[in-house]
């Protein structure tokens, strides 16, 4: 301040004196006059969408003397919302002329109202998104991870038989069961031997070992075999014996055979 207005100030009276000495603090956050008329507006202590925009006007306007009065320096666009609401103010309190076109004064003070209920809104948020925890002031990010490395080193110990045999196991799992050979179809030489030893007394001359089969296996393939190869087996055991005698005309011809005579 000059040394005028030095001299200006000890002239008023002490609490004028004193109000124009005020130290005067400016907040971060707190600035524009849009904010100011939200910081009045809760001096009412209603519902934002029901306060009462005369009383606010009031109250702005009175701001805006005091801070002539104090010698503060103020922004334009303070002073342009006070001359809106000087406006507005007279807007409410006069009727409306006929044929005015633009929005009524009651629009604008509903628009008025929320503007400043949605400024509420948005500084209640940022107040509580300030509030969170911030990394480096309540929390810490982790230091520097560790520099792990996993080396996977895998060795087969089976051999080819072993997978072979595990293979053979899941396969033959559920298709498994013990060997039982089937009896059907089984012709045994000590069958043959007993038939043969009663046949080969009727026997004449030479007869085919084939006609000495018995009845009903030389459908079957399978009981063909088999009861061909009891009868020849039979057979060599009798001419062992020397019950029998055998003879084969040339390779692959049909054996015959006969009783030997004592």
């Amino acid at each position: 301040m000059s040394d005028d207005d030095w001299t200006s100030v000890e002239r008023l009276p002490t609490a004028e004196r004193l109000a124009a000495e005020a130290l005067i603090v400016d907040v971060d956050g707190y600035e524009g006059p849009l904010d100011l008329l939200l910081t009045l507006s809760r001096t009412q202590k209603v519902d934002l969408r029901r306060i009462s925009i005369l009383q606010l006007a009031d109250q702005y306007l009175g701001f805006i003397n005091k801070a002539h009065s104090l010698r503060i320096e103020l922004a334009a666009d303070y002073l342009v919302m006070a001359a809106w609401l000087a406006f507005l103010k007279s807007r409410l309190l006069l009727p409306p002329e006929p044929g005015e076109d633009g929005p009524t004064a009651e629009e604008l003070a509903a628009h008025l109202a929320f503007q400043l209920e949605r400024l509420e809104a948005m500084r209640d948020v940022a107040a509580r998104l300030m509030a969170r925890d911030q990394l480096g002031r309540d929390f810490f990010a982790r230091g520097l991870p560790e520099d792990v490395s996993l080396n996977r080193k895998v060795t087969y110990s089976a051999t080819l038989l072993d997978l072979m045999r595990a293979y053979a196991r899941i396969r033959t799992k559920d298709e498994f069961r013990p060997f039982v050979m089937d009896r059907d179809h089984v012709f045994t030489m000590e069958q043959a031997l007993d038939r043969m030893r009663g046949l080969i007394g009727y026997a004449g001359d030479w007869a085919e070992l084939t006609s000495f089969l018995p009845e009903g296996w030389d459908g079957n393939p399978m009981r063909r075999r088999s009861s061909t190869a009891a009868h020849f087996a039979a057979v060599l055991e009798l001419a062992k014996r020397g019950q029998v005698e055998l003879r084969q005309g040339e390779t692959f011809a049909p054996i015959q055979l006969r009783r030997k005579e004592p």
